[in-house]
């Protein structure tokens, strides 16, 4: 399945070890003829880290896209009403912001825009990026894995010995987990191995 025509929401949240797989990902869904809208979370807009500059990561956004980016509420909302995303891609997604969505909390333009995109019933997909994946935030992936319109990008754990707890998407298999939500279907396997990734 083609994906060109394709009108993607990308969001993308402070995991900020994972932007750069995360945006290589992004120009291919461009290169490929994807239309994509950037969202970001207020930790990638103000946020920054030894991975890079605020200013850097959304100028590469603007500059990949050719699209402004949605950083608030009152920019995101619009998503709903105007229905015009076929996917929302939340890519990484944050413990944070799954502990959000699980939990009905819309404070930031990313949980806004998946909101807007669950009310008309089209896909979200997420690639996780945790260190409490298989702690407190387990019970609130599983709430998000038994919810309509949600699908995820496979995952596993990045470093079972000293973070035990931690999981992290294959971002090679966004394009692919897409694909097959636009279909109305969840990607699998779901969970890999070290040696899948």
């Amino acid at each position: 399945m083609s994906l060109a025509g394709v009108k993607v929401g990308f969001a993308v949240t402070s995991s900020h070890c994972t932007l750069e797989p995360v945006f290589k990902e992004i120009k291919d869904l461009v290169d490929g003829g994807v239309e994509v809208y950037p969202i970001i979370s207020p930790g990638v807009d103000k946020t920054n880290t030894r991975f890079g500059e605020a200013i850097e990561w959304k100028q590469k956004l603007v500059q990949m896209t050719g699209n402004k980016i949605i950083n608030s509420i009152v920019s995101a909302e619009p998503i709903g009403p105007q229905g015009f995303i076929d996917v929302i891609v939340i890519a990484p997604c944050t413990g944070n912001t799954i502990a959000k969505l699980a939990n009905g909390i819309t404070d930031t333009a990313v949980t806004m825009a998946a909101k807007a995109q669950i009310r008309n019933q089209k896909p979200v997909v997420i690639s996780i990026s945790t260190n409490d994946a298989l702690g407190l935030n387990a019970r609130n992936i599983g709430t998000l894995l038994n919810s309509k319109y949600v699908y995820f990008v496979p995952f596993t754990q990045d470093n079972p010995i000293n973070k035990p707890n931690s999981v992290v998407s294959h971002t090679d298999q966004i394009i692919p987990t897409i694909r097959k939500a636009l279909e109305g279907e969840q990607i699998q396997p779901l969970l890999t191995s070290r040696e899948e990734q």
